[in-house]
């Protein structure tokens, strides 16, 4: 089920509500399923963006509004089904594979999907993992992944992602890019992606959000970012992260 995201003049301040602002007057709209790259230098307030939408966070001003609903009008574990959090640094919940697998539905108190689960490890390539291991004896790209298929079971219309593939090899990276494609191809799932990895960005958004200096710079369609972006912030930052040095992508251990 697809979702009607707006954010009217958000902002965030740094310590003390006296304190500067990490961003402010953040305004966006999505209207239609996307998959959007939020983009920019490390410091500008990308993940904490998401982390207000995934209303783990509070922002200092303004507001968001799903399907013309303020934020505040929902009660939290809704908003949480409708828009799922997924953080860099996995946490597993006590227990096996398939305690983790299962935790929505005992969350929520509706059956569990396994075929729809399995379906899924497959897709992001976790398919020989055995569901009776205990979650934090898993390495840390399974982890990550087992994650993502974790919070894909609560069937959100909107999926919150901060750099989920940072610490995954090749394979991997592409399963899970693939996963989430097919996602928003035929669930209608919208996608907002935090990453520093310009090739990802490229290739798999529709949209980018480009943040710097405080505020939301840029919003406009992929191919038009890359290929010409309209402030000359964006231009460098391209600039300078095409001509950095390959990241590692091994997977970490």
């Amino acid at each position: 089920m697809s979702a009607t995201l707006q954010l009217q003049t958000l902002g965030k301040q740094l310590g003390s509500p006296s304190g500067s602002w990490l961003f402010r007057d953040i305004s966006a709209s999505i209207q239609e399923p996307a998959i959007v790259s939020i983009l920019g230098k490390s410091g500008q307030g990308k993940s904490t963006l998401l982390r207000i939408l995934g209303r783990l966070t509070a922002q200092d001003q303004g507001m968001v509004l799903l399907d013309g609903k303020e934020m505040e009008q929902w009660a939290p574990e809704h908003w949480r089904m409708r828009i799922s959090y997924v953080s860099q640094a996995p946490v597993m919940l006590p227990g096996t594979v398939e305690d983790n697998l299962r935790a929505a539905s005992t969350l929520h108190q509706r059956p569990f999907d396994r075929q729809q689960a399995r379906l899924w490890m497959e897709q992001i390539g976790l398919e020989q993992l055995d569901w009776g291991k205990q979650a934090e004896q898993l390495s840390g790209g399974e982890k990550q992944r087992l994650s993502l298929v974790r919070t894909l079971l609560l069937l959100p219309a909107v999926l919150l992602l901060d750099e989920v593939t940072s610490s995954l090899d090749g394979y991997s990276k592409l399963a899970t890019q693939n996963l989430l494609a097919d996602l928003h191809a035929h669930r209608g799932t919208t996608i907002l992606w935090v990453t520093h990895d310009l090739e990802e960005a490229r290739t798999t958004s529709s949209r980018v959000w480009f943040m710097a200096e405080g505020q939301l710079l840029e919003d406009q369609e992929s191919h038009t970012f890359f290929s010409a972006p309209a402030t000359e912030q964006a231009r460098l930052y391209l600039k300078s992260q095409t001509a950095a040095e390959p990241r590692d992508e091994g997977e970490t251990p």
